[in-house]
């Protein structure tokens, strides 16, 4: 599994982030909802659990629960759309979140 950070995205999860120690995580949140039907969400987080497993990217640390990476594709990218002020997680297949928020789940958060 890969995921592609664009330069607009990595900039903006920077901004968000300046002076926090921490890592990007992918959540696939199915509460209230079955396993199949789950959302897409970006967490900020002090650090991976052994759940987790590091996504190759191009930069910016990635992880995602070993669990859940069969709900994704192999490819895919983060991207930041400035005028909706929200962040996407798409493949070329489909849109996994197209209006993804950064939630801050660190302790300081």
């Amino acid at each position: 599994m890969e995921i592609i950070v664009t330069e607009a995205a990595k900039k903006k999860l920077i901004e968000r982030t300046a002076e926090k120690q921490g890592i990007f995580k992918i959540e696939y949140d199915t509460e209230n909802c079955c396993s199949v039907s789950g959302t897409a969400m970006l967490w900020f987080i002090d650090q991976p659990s052994d759940l987790d497993k590091r996504v190759q990217t191009n930069g910016l640390p990635v992880y995602i629960e070993k669990s859940k990476t069969v709900f994704f594709d192999e490819n895919m990218t983060i991207d930041y759309v400035a005028n909706r002020g929200c962040f996407q997680l798409k493949s070329s297949n489909q849109y996994f979140n197209p209006n993804m928020s950064l939630i801050d789940k660190t302790i300081k958060g």
